[in-house]
């Protein structure tokens, strides 16, 4: 098992193959599909389309307005039936659907945990948080699913063997953002500069 440098991306990248394992995977090259993997783990995914009960308003200020200030949300309170019901931005692309949907199913196979209470609490941009918004465990979900959909392995040799972020992408089917984020988180920018950025000079 061949796992990323630092201490945390090793933490995030053994649940993440936890995960892919779970949906049965057996190579650090296969796709990971959200969409089949929320099934298991108790989550509906609906269309906008198939949402009823929003007002002109609503809707106009989630598809329009304030489009770019959300990429998906999960109902705190879960359906009669013990499933969670998870929303995801249409206007945005598919492949960041991924992301967002992985998010939200790391946080239900990584468990319940209690949240800090941040009242009045403001993020970097100056938006006020929600007061169960705790950002260890935000991080510690996201960088979980971003690894389950790009295993280091597999991400490794991509760069080593000179891949573009935009070629991985294409072949694990995600955003070229998801991929340079794991390239960092990673480590591997360096390598990844030497191996495109010079190809590409000369």
């Amino acid at each position: 098992m061949e796992l990323p440098p630092t201490r945390k991306g090793r933490h995030h990248e053994i649940r993440a193959l936890g995960l892919r394992e779970f949906a049965g995977l057996t190579s650090y090259t296969q796709r990971l599909d959200p969409f089949a993997l929320a099934r298991y783990a108790g989550i509906i995914v609906p269309t906008f389309e198939e949402i009823q009960g929003l007002s002109d308003e609503t809707r106009d200020q989630l598809l329009n307005v304030a489009k770019d200030r959300w990429s998906g949300g999960a109902a705190s309170v879960r359906l009669p039936n013990g499933k969670k019901l998870v929303i995801l931005n249409p206007t945005h692309a598919k492949t960041r659907h991924k992301a967002t949907l992985m998010e939200e199913i790391s946080h239900v196979f990584l468990g319940p945990r209690p949240s800090r209470l941040a009242i009045e609490n403001r993020d970097r941009h100056g938006n006020i948080i929600a007061r169960d918004y705790n950002a260890e465990i935000e991080e510690e979900a996201y960088a979980t699913g971003a690894a389950a959909l790009v295993p280091y392995a597999g991400l490794k040799r991509m760069v080593e063997s000179g891949k573009t972020a935009a070629e991985i992408s294409r072949h694990y089917n995600v955003s070229r953002a998801l991929i340079e984020y794991r390239i960092k988180i990673s480590l591997l920018w360096d390598t990844y500069k030497e191996k495109v950025f010079q190809t590409e000079d000369e």
